[in-house]
Protein backbone atom coordinates (compact mmCIF):
# COMPACT_ATOMS: atom_id res chain seq x y z
CA UNK A 1 0.00 0.00 0.00
CA UNK A 2 1.56 3.35 -0.94
CA UNK A 3 1.51 6.09 1.94
CA UNK A 4 3.77 8.87 0.53
CA UNK A 5 1.24 10.94 -0.48
CA UNK A 6 2.50 13.85 -1.00
CA UNK A 7 0.38 17.20 -1.57
CA UNK A 8 0.24 17.81 -5.40
CA UNK A 9 1.49 21.40 -5.80
CA UNK A 10 -0.97 21.42 -9.20
CA UNK A 11 -3.71 21.14 -6.81
CA UNK A 12 -2.81 23.18 -3.52
CA UNK A 13 -5.21 24.73 -1.76
CA UNK A 14 -4.42 28.73 -1.22
CA UNK A 15 -3.60 27.68 2.53
CA UNK A 16 -1.51 24.84 1.71
CA UNK A 17 0.41 27.01 -1.43
CA UNK A 18 1.15 29.54 1.01
CA UNK A 19 3.06 27.54 3.76
CA UNK A 20 4.93 25.07 0.80
CA UNK A 21 6.26 28.73 -0.25
CA UNK A 22 7.21 29.78 2.90
CA UNK A 23 9.32 26.90 3.72
CA UNK A 24 10.89 27.08 0.11
CA UNK A 25 12.01 30.29 0.31
CA UNK A 26 13.04 29.83 4.16
CA UNK A 27 16.81 28.16 5.55
CA UNK A 28 15.41 25.10 4.31
CA UNK A 29 15.67 25.99 0.59
CA UNK A 30 13.05 23.16 -0.59
CA UNK A 31 9.70 21.16 0.46
CA UNK A 32 11.09 18.21 1.21
CA UNK A 33 11.09 15.09 4.21
CA UNK A 34 7.92 15.17 5.89
CA UNK A 35 6.60 18.34 4.62
CA UNK A 36 5.27 17.38 1.25
CA UNK A 37 2.91 15.39 3.67
CA UNK A 38 2.50 17.85 6.22
CA UNK A 39 0.94 20.19 4.02
CA UNK A 40 -1.95 17.72 3.99
CA UNK A 41 -2.87 19.66 7.11
CA UNK A 42 -1.54 23.29 6.35
CA UNK A 43 -1.80 24.74 9.83
CA UNK A 44 -0.23 22.19 10.96
CA UNK A 45 2.65 22.11 8.47
CA UNK A 46 3.43 25.83 8.93
CA UNK A 47 3.51 24.86 12.75
CA UNK A 48 6.19 22.34 12.78
CA UNK A 49 7.90 24.08 10.23
CA UNK A 50 8.41 27.52 11.85
CA UNK A 51 8.91 25.59 15.32
CA UNK A 52 11.78 23.36 13.06
CA UNK A 53 13.43 25.90 12.09
CA UNK A 54 13.64 27.85 15.29
CA UNK A 55 15.04 24.80 16.89
CA UNK A 56 17.80 23.95 13.82
CA UNK A 57 18.79 27.65 13.32
CA UNK A 58 17.70 29.49 16.36
CA UNK A 59 18.35 27.32 19.44
CA UNK A 60 20.56 27.62 22.16
CA UNK A 61 22.11 24.07 21.81
CA UNK A 62 24.99 24.44 19.48
CA UNK A 63 24.45 22.92 16.37
CA UNK A 64 27.07 19.13 17.11
CA UNK A 65 24.59 18.66 20.33
CA UNK A 66 21.40 19.57 18.58
CA UNK A 67 22.79 16.87 15.68
CA UNK A 68 23.90 14.50 18.46
CA UNK A 69 19.89 14.38 19.76
CA UNK A 70 18.79 14.73 16.35
CA UNK A 71 20.72 11.45 15.13
CA UNK A 72 20.32 9.65 18.00
CA UNK A 73 15.99 10.50 17.75
CA UNK A 74 16.57 9.22 14.40
CA UNK A 75 18.47 5.57 15.26
CA UNK A 76 15.59 5.13 17.75
CA UNK A 77 12.87 5.14 15.32
CA UNK A 78 15.20 3.82 12.86
CA UNK A 79 13.70 6.66 10.65
CA UNK A 80 15.19 6.17 7.46
CA UNK A 81 15.12 9.61 6.06
CA UNK A 82 15.86 11.63 9.16
CA UNK A 83 19.39 9.98 9.05
CA UNK A 84 19.33 10.05 5.61
CA UNK A 85 19.32 14.26 5.74
CA UNK A 86 20.83 14.52 9.28
CA UNK A 87 23.58 12.55 9.25
CA UNK A 88 25.71 14.94 6.86
CA UNK A 89 24.81 17.56 9.02
CA UNK A 90 25.93 16.18 11.91
CA UNK A 91 29.60 15.71 10.25
CA UNK A 92 28.72 19.22 8.91
CA UNK A 93 28.76 20.45 12.78
CA UNK A 94 31.82 18.45 13.77
CA UNK A 95 30.21 15.50 15.04
CA UNK A 96 32.78 12.58 14.01
CA UNK A 97 32.10 9.88 11.29
CA UNK A 98 33.02 7.50 14.92
CA UNK A 99 30.18 9.11 16.47
CA UNK A 100 27.72 8.88 13.77
CA UNK A 101 28.76 5.42 12.77
CA UNK A 102 28.20 4.05 16.24
CA UNK A 103 24.92 5.80 16.51
CA UNK A 104 23.41 4.76 13.59
CA UNK A 105 24.80 0.50 14.92
CA UNK A 106 22.80 1.67 18.01
CA UNK A 107 26.66 1.71 20.20
CA UNK A 108 27.31 3.90 22.97
CA UNK A 109 29.56 6.02 21.14
CA UNK A 110 33.33 6.84 22.61
CA UNK A 111 32.74 10.84 23.08
CA UNK A 112 35.40 12.71 23.13
CA UNK A 113 33.62 16.00 24.12
CA UNK A 114 31.45 15.67 27.79
CA UNK A 115 28.55 17.67 26.06
CA UNK A 116 28.31 15.46 23.04
CA UNK A 117 28.19 12.34 25.45
CA UNK A 118 25.97 14.58 28.00
CA UNK A 119 23.25 15.04 25.16
CA UNK A 120 23.72 11.37 24.11
CA UNK A 121 23.04 10.00 27.27
CA UNK A 122 19.86 12.62 27.71
CA UNK A 123 18.29 11.88 24.55
CA UNK A 124 19.19 8.45 24.27
CA UNK A 125 17.63 7.55 28.19
CA UNK A 126 14.49 10.02 27.30
CA UNK A 127 13.55 8.18 24.09
CA UNK A 128 14.04 4.68 26.07
CA UNK A 129 12.68 5.49 29.65
CA UNK A 130 10.44 8.31 28.60
CA UNK A 131 11.98 10.56 30.94
CA UNK A 132 15.89 10.95 32.90
CA UNK A 133 17.11 10.02 36.29
CA UNK A 134 18.27 13.00 38.32
CA UNK A 135 22.07 12.48 37.93
CA UNK A 136 21.32 13.09 34.38
CA UNK A 137 19.42 15.89 34.01
CA UNK A 138 21.73 17.62 36.48
CA UNK A 139 25.10 16.66 34.08
CA UNK A 140 23.44 17.58 31.16
CA UNK A 141 21.97 20.92 33.06
CA UNK A 142 25.63 22.20 33.94
CA UNK A 143 27.53 21.16 31.35
CA UNK A 144 24.78 22.99 28.96
CA UNK A 145 22.27 25.31 30.85
CA UNK A 146 18.80 25.59 31.20
CA UNK A 147 17.94 26.93 27.79
CA UNK A 148 19.88 24.91 26.10
CA UNK A 149 18.58 21.87 28.04
CA UNK A 150 15.09 23.05 27.17
CA UNK A 151 15.75 23.15 23.46
CA UNK A 152 17.18 19.73 23.96
CA UNK A 153 14.29 18.26 25.29
CA UNK A 154 11.99 19.94 22.27
CA UNK A 155 14.82 18.86 19.66
CA UNK A 156 14.09 15.21 20.78
CA UNK A 157 10.20 15.61 20.81
CA UNK A 158 10.45 17.92 17.64
CA UNK A 159 12.67 15.06 15.76
CA UNK A 160 9.99 12.18 17.01
CA UNK A 161 7.38 14.32 15.97
CA UNK A 162 9.02 14.37 12.30
CA UNK A 163 10.19 10.76 12.71
CA UNK A 164 6.52 9.51 13.25
CA UNK A 165 5.50 11.05 10.64
CA UNK A 166 8.23 9.81 8.27
CA UNK A 167 7.47 6.31 9.16
CA UNK A 168 3.80 6.15 9.24
CA UNK A 169 3.79 7.77 5.71
CA UNK A 170 7.24 5.85 4.34
CA UNK A 171 8.98 8.79 3.02
CA UNK A 172 11.76 7.53 1.27
CA UNK A 173 15.46 8.51 0.83
CA UNK A 174 15.54 10.40 -2.42
CA UNK A 175 18.85 7.77 -3.42
CA UNK A 176 16.99 4.68 -1.94
CA UNK A 177 19.29 4.35 1.19
CA UNK A 178 18.69 2.63 4.18
CA UNK A 179 20.83 3.46 7.60
CA UNK A 180 18.97 0.81 9.54
CA UNK A 181 18.62 -1.72 7.29
CA UNK A 182 15.11 -3.72 7.50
Amino acid sequence: MTRYLPVDPETMSEAQRAVHDSIASGPRGAVFGPFPVLLHSPGLADNVQKLGAFLRFGSALPGNLREIAVLATARFWEAEFEWYAHAPIARDEGVSEAVVEAIRRGEEPDFADAAEAAVWRFTTMLHRTRSVDDATYRGTQALLGQEALTDLIAVAGYYTLLAMTLNVYRVPTPDGSRAFGG
